[in-house]
């Protein structure tokens, strides 16, 4: 059990031991937190949501899409392009 770490740093562990590009779905993550925990949890759905907004809340941690999630460190940092650099000149 990891029962002195806390539930977002078991779910960064989680997520490091799936290795890169193996993003997991919350509620699986977020019962695997609460597993090696070793917590009994009164409300499956409270516990759901409050691990769920700590991982939200923390940049090491991104979304993938369809309720998946994964760690920053797997993906690419967003290229974001300046308006003048993808605006075509008018020609006079």
């Amino acid at each position: 059990m990891d029962e002195n770490i806390s539930e977002v740093d078991l779910a960064y562990q989680i997520l490091s031991e799936a290795g890169k590009d193996n993003p997991i779905y919350f509620k699986k993550l977020i019962r695997e937190v609460i597993a090696r925990k070793g917590k009994t949890v009164q409300n499956e759905a409270a516990a759901i949501s409050e691990v769920y907004t700590m991982i939200n809340m923390d940049s090491r941690f991104q979304h993938a899409g369809d309720g998946q999630w994964g760690l920053t460190d797997w993906y690419p940092p967003e290229v974001k392009r300046t308006r003048s650099a993808t605006k075509t000149p008018v020609k006079a």
